[in-house]
């Protein structure tokens, strides 16, 4: 496995704030924001700070030459116009930029995460890009940390194929208040770690970060902070009834693991669960994937990834609100001692299930996690996992589906939007619970095919509940699609690792934090 301080800050970058004029802040790179047109003849409109007009007049004439349009992923770079400090001025599109809202927000951050992954292999970039409010400062520096991303840690040395991130960045903001500018960067930073973290963790080979080796990154990443770390191995897993966790791991010679993390503040009010499917090798076990479907599935263990980021950042951002976190891990692998199609298991808590699809694994650990997990009475409990291909069915590869009790799907709903994550809530129609029906068993793992994202979520509610029968609100979220990127890099999203649901998930925290003042 790579160092594992090297993965703790996957190539990260410094941020600042000024006030200064332009002239006064020295970088390679100038970044400005390109509007779309409205005439008609594809050219967009340069936005220019204010009283900056006449220094960058050639940068007008450039773009107006080039017919830069503005649009969304348009990053066009012309030579800086003598008399200023940088070498090129990098034009980034912000499409229609809104006036206002989380839409503005997501424009101004897609923008820059463009343009700082064009500036990748260079060292230094000046952001200034229409930030007239403290939410404008934040997207433009939560754009920076989060395209300030690559992947590099399995290449050989002379590989050199991968261009370092721009290592700093600085948020031109001369309106917004100087305690804000901190505390922006300050959560931009955090939040930007916790993604590339993330990401790195889902990017890795399987052969590298195996159940057991995400424990271990778990207890690294987590000294010095706030944070513990309980690891339960099989024995522990066999002596505690998690049947889904075993049954799915047995097939492998890494054997599965429940990862517990704990971020407690003495401040706390509010104690949220989140629950993170962790395969960290999907095969499909005995229900053999073909083998085309097996290629990307080094990321089925992007919920725990999630999950863990987002307890580390809740510990760093010092938010007053208790966070549990648990990672369900395990490999699915076909052998002589795999789980059979017809096993049936016995989840923690006394609850059995007939294993018909040995492929359906991902509900099977995630119902250990959430039993566990409402054990200690939390005041909600969140599940985030890559459960289904039928997510992507549905809602296409960049959308999550949400289901769950009305008001926490609408909270986790909002969260998203907040935070600028693509998330749709989804119904749980009762007439599909009767396809779980078994008559060996108290459940099956598959039920009808069609709506196969609303019967695993049908499922995995099934295991929600605290103790004395008392009702834990829940909400499922399934990033199958938004987890991993097999396409080209888009805003500040990279190829592979996306870090989905981590933004949305520490948003949630932040705003029960808020709503309780």
């Amino acid at each position: 496995m790579p160092d594992v301080q090297e993965l703790l800050e996957p190539r990260g970058i410094e941020l600042t704030a000024t006030h200064k004029p332009l002239g006064r802040t020295p970088a390679h790179a100038l970044v400005l924001a390109v509007q779309k047109g409205t005439d008609g003849d594809g050219a967009g409109r340069v936005v220019l700070p204010a009283g900056e007009q006449r220094k960058l007049s050639p940068v007008l004439e450039a773009a107006a030459a080039l017919r830069v349009g503005g649009g969304a992923d348009e990053v066009t770079l012309v030579p800086a116009p003598s008399g200023l400090p940088f070498t090129v001025v990098a034009l980034t599109g912000v499409g229609d930029l809104p006036e206002s809202g989380p839409e503005r927000a997501e424009s101004l951050r897609r923008a820059v995460g463009a343009a700082v992954r064009r500036l990748a292999g260079t060292d230094s970039a000046v952001l200034a890009l229409p930030a007239a409010s403290e939410e404008d400062a934040a997207a433009v520096a939560e754009g920076a940390a989060l395209g300030a991303f690559a992947f590099s840690h399995q290449r050989s040395v002379t590989a050199g194929s991968v261009k370092a991130p721009l290592a700093s960045a600085v948020v031109h903001a001369p309106d917004v208040a100087r305690t804000a500018l901190s505390r922006v960067l300050d959560r931009a930073t955090a939040l930007g770690r916790g993604v590339r973290a993330a990401r790195t963790l889902v990017d890795l080979s399987p052969n590298v970060i195996y159940p057991e080796a995400v424990a271990d990154y778990a207890r690294q990443a987590a000294k010095g902070t706030k944070v513990s770390v309980t690891v339960l191995a099989e024995k522990d897993l066999a002596k505690g009834g998690y049947g889904g966790l075993l049954g799915v791991g047995q097939g492998s010679v890494h054997g599965p693991r429940l990862v517990k993390l704990e971020y407690s503040p003495a401040r706390a009010s509010r104690h949220y669960a989140y629950v993170g499917k962790g395969i960290t090798f999907d095969s499909g076990g005995l229900s053999l994937k073909p083998p085309a479907s097996m290629m990307t599935m080094k990321s089925d263990m992007a919920g725990a990834a999630a999950v863990l980021a987002t307890v580390l950042t809740a510990a760093e951002l010092g938010l007053p609100v208790k966070v549990t976190g648990w990672l369900c891990l395990a490999e699915n692998l076909p052998s002589s001692t795999a789980t059979r199609p017809g096993d049936v298991i016995t989840i923690r808590g006394g609850r059995t299930v007939e294993v018909l699809n040995t492929d359906a694994e991902g509900r099977l650990v995630l119902a250990d996690g959430l039993v566990a997990a409402c054990e200690e009475a939390p005041d909600a409990v969140v599940d985030i996992a890559t459960l289904t291909g039928a997510q992507m069915v549905a809602l296409g590869s960049r959308t999550f589906g949400i289901m769950g009790d009305d008001a926490l799907r609408a909270a986790v709903a909002d969260a998203a939007r907040a935070a600028g994550e693509d998330g749709w809530p989804m119904p749980l129609p009762e007439h599909l619970r009767p396809s779980l029906d078994s008559k060996v068993a108290d459940l099956k793992n598959i039920g009808d095919k069609n709506g196969g994202m609303l019967v695993a979520g049908l499922f995995l509610r099934e295991f929600v509940g605290g103790p004395d029968g008392a009702r834990v609100p829940w909400a499922h979220v399934d990033i199958a699609g938004p987890s991993f990127n097999e396409g080209s890099p888009y805003g500040y999203t990279p190829a592979e690792g996306t870090g989905a649901g981590v933004r949305t998930l520490v948003r949630l925290l932040e705003d029960s934090a808020a709503a309780r003042g």
